[in-house]
């Protein structure tokens, strides 16, 4: 049975907050039917500290009761919040063997999947409760993203709780939440003037509690229950309101409330009792019979508002708050499960760092990193080293020289903090290990900050510290270090298309890798010779690059992993297999999101856009590329891939802005020194200059082409290079029209056009077909100018009805589209107004039938429009398009 929508009224403890809650709990209850009926929903409730959020979830789920199971998960405001803190609890009591799983610190992706298929096997409507998503740590914000993204096929409710005034515009929670378009969003309103009079029963004393509350159901509850509203007259804050409360208390009670605020997740009985001796159970008994603290679902012991525990905190003296904070670290660490157990560790961490323990901090910040990196939480692990290392100066040579190290590592894969920090970081950890002696520590880290400074488009520094490490470690014995130098030479020979000297630097790294036994190297080294191979069409390429990824996912070496989804799908889009290639884009875009990989997510999503130019779809590559370029502090070279599709698609579509995005591009792609960064741009600003009939401009870019030898041009670059000769009428140099150039470029130069288009066609590049068909004129204008047309590419089309006139060619002509519906244009797919609203009903698992009543359409009508939205989504069913979505939640919106 489902609550009322109109609980009761009453003017004291937890139900107040309920008054002018109505709608509130319509909307869960809602949500929650839809649920029972199999169509799982995600409710977010939003308001300031004190609001009643979690009243109102504890209401409902008190009224459905038997027939519901409620699991609550906390997230708390440590100063490095626990991973996964708020599944572990939830995992207390729903499901204590995947509880152990993240506990052991198993991967993250491995719990998530766990996650769901416990969540799929339930028959009865489950709600989880995540409060404070404020406070969660990445990999929580990651669980709420996996959720939501499949929540529509789950019998799951899931409702999280989110304080306004926690949340900047660049919060990651309004990211998560951005990505989730279809959650219910409930924002809780303060109380009405009207409301706290009526609570008061006493016009002037409720507008005294209002003018000092401003309705906060909280501020409110406290001076009522405190007696402060029938005065009349409230105190100048509220803070004094609930120390004027707690001065009341007996010394005992008000000693052991001033520990017990320093515990943000509160505490169990037993540690309550180890923390204040034997007299902590009674006393804590006490304040639950005062209302001062409360028992949670879990019997955990909170204060009943967090308001309440703040204020409290607030009045301790640094002196007392640091001896506290000692104390509680003390009885953390005399727990049974102190060295085991990750939600302890990092409730230790919290306290040591706030008591000025350095040493500590300094042995149990790495521990708890290494454990977070291991889950794949490289932004957890980032944050536990930061701890440590504001200790380093304490610390000695050798740990020093670890943390910077590790440190430098963690905020590199994570890209987090100013590269500035991290580069000043592997320099501190070179200068320390070189000062012990060890070569071998300053060669690994010489590597890795050559990587850093690759990133970022310094070419010429990343060249200069790998050539020194080589220099160094070459001169001691074969090291894996050594390996990982030889790898890292060859990672940046094959990145400037020196690929016969790449792939023999990659072989001896692969050779000494083995007879070291080391595994992550050999995956290192196998993708730089993969794809070395794959490009230069030589054998087994790809195998290599298979073996490459395969390794790095079997070991848990994610960076490694990133590099195999992003080299080997680009690889495959180079080959034009682009089904297989999108695929393992998509794999890998989750994978590095998954595991905290943020620059090598947006590099992948940058390669993604290009696949999409490719296929001839303009608005979802604009999509993703716009994604990309407006991440902020994003590294150039992680950037660059989108930057250049977006300027290229602008162009193709008659975009303003195309010419400056595609010169930006071209300018930091020249600071790389790197043909791959260079000539796709220049072949782009050849093409924009071709449209525009600037043939002096289009010159001038083949021109500097030109100055490019011919072994580094790949064979689909060469053949463009070619056609857009011919097709400006420039001569092409003999001996380079060849049978090893790509079958349409071929074909094209060749004069067989029809042949050509044709091809295009097969490799589902209709853009490049209708330049081939356009460029041969005659009476294949109509149709590329028809294939134009349905592409949205505005100048391409004009341009061929300007030459279909001027060769008096009208005829058959079509006429230039008025352009779809506005909605459609803004659609990455083009759909319109009504076929989004269908796709959004369509994602929440709702029938043909249900839609049409929804719309108030006839049945034949939503039939019509569903399939529309399939042959948009060029999907077969219902699940593909969910899928799609899943990855690509932007599909969803009208932007």
């Amino acid at each position: 049975m489902l609550p009322t929508a109109s609980p009761p009224m009453a003017a004291t403890g937890e139900r107040l907050v309920l008054f002018e809650r109505e709608e509130a709990i319509k909307a869960i209850c809602s949500a929650y039917a839809n649920t029972q009926a199999g169509k799982g929903r995600l409710v977010v409730i939003q308001g300031e500290a004190g609001i009643g959020k979690t009243s109102l979830i504890q209401h409902v789920c008190t009224a459905i009761g038997a027939a519901s199971d409620v699991h609550w998960g906390w997230n708390d405001p440590f100063s490095t919040p626990r991973p996964l803190g708020a599944l572990q609890d939830i995992l207390a009591t729903l499901d204590s063997e995947l509880g152990e799983m993240v506990a052991k610190g198993s991967p993250q992706d491995a719990i998530f999947a766990s996650l769901l298929k416990r969540l799929m096997r339930l028959l009865s409507p489950t709600i989880l409760v995540i409060e404070d998503l404020h406070w969660a740590d990445q990999a929580t914000l990651d669980l709420i993203r996996f959720l939501g993204r499949r929540i529509s096929l789950l019998r799951v409710l899931v409702i999280v709780t989110i304080r306004s005034g926690e949340l900047e515009h660049e919060h990651a929670v309004n990211k998560v939440l951005g990505d989730l378009p279809s959650a219910v969003r409930l924002v809780l309103p303060a109380l009405s003037e009207a409301a706290v009079t009526a609570l008061a029963g006493h016009p002037e004393k409720g507008e005294a509690i209002y003018r000092a509350t401003l309705g906060n159901p909280f501020f409110v509850t406290e001076l009522l229950a405190d007696g402060m509203g029938a005065t009349g007259q409230p105190p100048a804050s509220v803070r004094d309101a609930v120390m004027a409360r707690w001065s009341r208390l007996p010394a005992p009670l008000r000693d052991f409330l001033d520990l017990f605020s320093l515990l943000p997740s509160g505490a169990t009985r037993a540690f309550v009792e180890a923390l204040a001796g034997t007299a902590g159970e009674h006393l804590a008994e006490e304040c639950l019979e005062r209302g001062l603290l409360r028992s949670d679902e879990k019997g955990v012991l909170i204060f009943r508002h967090e308001l309440a525990r703040q204020a409290t905190e607030d009045r301790l003296s640094p002196v007392v708050r640091r001896e506290f904070h000692i104390r509680i670290a003390r009885v953390l660490a005399e727990l049974p499960q102190a060295q085991t157990d990750t939600t302890l560790m990092a409730q230790r961490l919290h306290h040591l760092t706030l008591s000025g323990d350095a040493q500590a901090v300094l042995a149990l910040g790495p521990s708890l990193a290494a454990r977070a990196a291991a889950m794949g939480a490289h932004q957890q692990a980032a944050n536990y080293l930061r701890e440590a290392i504001r200790h380093v100066a304490l610390a000695s040579p050798d740990i020093a020289a670890q943390l910077y190290e590790n440190w430098a590592h963690e905020t590199f894969l994570a890209s987090v903090g100013a590269p500035e920090e991290t580069i000043e970081a592997y320099k501190q950890a070179i200068t320390l290990w070189r000062s012990l002696g060890r070569i071998d520590k300053v060669g690994l880290n010489l590597c890795r900050l050559a990587r850093l400074h690759w990133r970022h488009g310094e070419t010429d520094r990343a060249f200069h510290y790998t050539e020194q490490a080589v220099g160094e470690l070459e001169v001691l014995p074969p090291s894996a270090e050594l390996a990982l130098a030889f790898s890292t030479r060859s990672q940046f020979l094959m990145l400037q298309d020196r690929f016969e000297d790449a792939i023999a630097w990659g072989r001896r790294a692969i050779e000494l890798s083995d007879e070291l036994g080391r595994a992550e190297i050999r995956a290192h080294a196998l993708n730089n010779v993969g794809t070395a191979l794959m490009i230069t069409r030589g054998p087994d390429g790809d195998k290599l690059l298979e073996e490459s990824l395969s390794i790095a996912l079997d070991h848990g070496f994610h960076d490694h992993a990133s590099r195999g989804y992003t080299n080997y799908s680009e690889c495959l889009m180079i080959e034009r297999a682009f089904d297989a290639a999108d695929a393992l884009m998509a794999e890998g875009i989750a994978f590095c999101a998954r595991h905290d990989l943020d620059s090598a997510t947006h590099y992948l999503l940058g390669h993604q856009a290009q696949l999409r130019m490719e296929q001839g779809r303009f608005h979802e590559a604009e999509t993703i590329a716009n994604r990309v370029v407006q991440k902020p502090s994003l590294p150039r070279v992680m950037r660059l891939p989108a930057l250049s599709v977006l300027g290229r698609v602008h162009a193709r579509l008659g975009v303003a802005g195309a010419l400056d995005l595609l010169q930006r591009a071209l300018e930091e792609g020249l600071s790389t020194g790197e043909p791959q960064r260079i000539i796709p741009v220049r072949l782009s600003l050849t093409e924009l200059a071709w449209l525009r009939d600037d043939r002096s401009g289009a010159e001038a870019q083949i021109q500097a082409l030109d100055a490019f030898r011919v072994p580094e041009l790949s064979g689909w670059d060469l053949g463009e290079l070619l056609v857009w000769r011919r097709r400006c009428g420039l001569p092409i140099p003999s001996g380079l029209v060849t049978d090893a150039l790509p079958g349409p470029r071929l074909a094209e130069l060749q004069g067989d056009e029809a042949g050509a288009s044709r091809i295009w066609q097969l490799l589902k590049q209709p853009y490049e077909a209708a330049l081939v068909l356009m460029h041969s004129g005659g009476s294949s204008l109509p149709q590329a100018i028809a294939i134009l047309d349905d592409l949205g590419a505005k100048p391409a089309a004009a341009l061929a009805r300007r030459r279909a006139q001027q060769a008096g060619l009208t005829r058959g002509v079509p006429k230039a589209p008025r352009g779809p519906y506005a909605s459609a244009r803004r659609h990455p797919l083009g759909l319109t107004a009504s076929e989004q609203k269908v796709l959004s009903l369509l994602v929440q698992g709702l029938s043909n039938k249900e839609i049409a009543l929804h719309c108030s359409r006839s049945l034949r009508t939503i039939e019509h429009q569903v399939s529309s939205v399939l042959a948009k989504f060029n999907a077969s069913n219902r699940m593909e398009v969910l899928l799609r979505v899943t990855n690509e939640p932007y599909l969803q919106g009208g932007e």
